[in-house]
């Protein structure tokens, strides 16, 4: 039995049709559904402000009141960042959890705009009390009191 020409044509622009028919289903299904980035990802920029504020909440009287929080998150594990804080007054819970979710936060836009790590290990520094503050000890003598950003 033989097929026309015109009867292959047929079948094969309808199979494509169905396919593509299907395939705008699923987008438009899925896209539905979803939520703009700014609704499902927290707002990395007010968590870090957050994050400053809740370990600048509460000075120190001596360095035993100071520790370092690892905060961020490499590709290639640890965090990016430490940050100084104090336990006179209050403890590590609320910081933890907002360290958790701002490394949460980073990892995803990390991710979102395909950045990759240097891998490079970021050493934690120690705190201090310095003028009633806590303060991140210098990892570099020529700059005081902060550590370097390294993706």
């Amino acid at each position: 039995m033989k097929t026309s020409r015109f009867a292959l044509t047929a079948t094969t622009t309808r199979r494509a049709l169905q396919q593509l028919a299907l395939l705008a289903l699923c987008c438009t299904s899925s896209a539905c559904q979803s939520q703009p980035d700014s609704v499902k990802q927290p707002d990395t920029a007010q968590l870090w402000q957050q994050l400053l504020a809740e370990s600048q909440r509460s000075g120190c009287d001596q360095d035993s009141q100071c520790h370092s929080l690892g905060v961020g998150a490499k590709a290639c594990g640890g965090p990016e960042r430490y940050l100084a804080w104090s336990d006179r007054q209050r403890s590590d819970q609320r910081l933890q959890q907002l360290a958790a979710r701002y490394a949460a936060a980073r990892t995803a836009d990390d991710q979102r705009q395909q950045l990759m790590s240097n891998c490079a290990l970021v050493a934690d520094p120690g705190a201090v009390c310095r003028a009633g503050r806590c303060e991140l000890r210098s990892v570099d003598p020529r700059a005081p009191g902060s550590t370097p950003l390294a993706r």
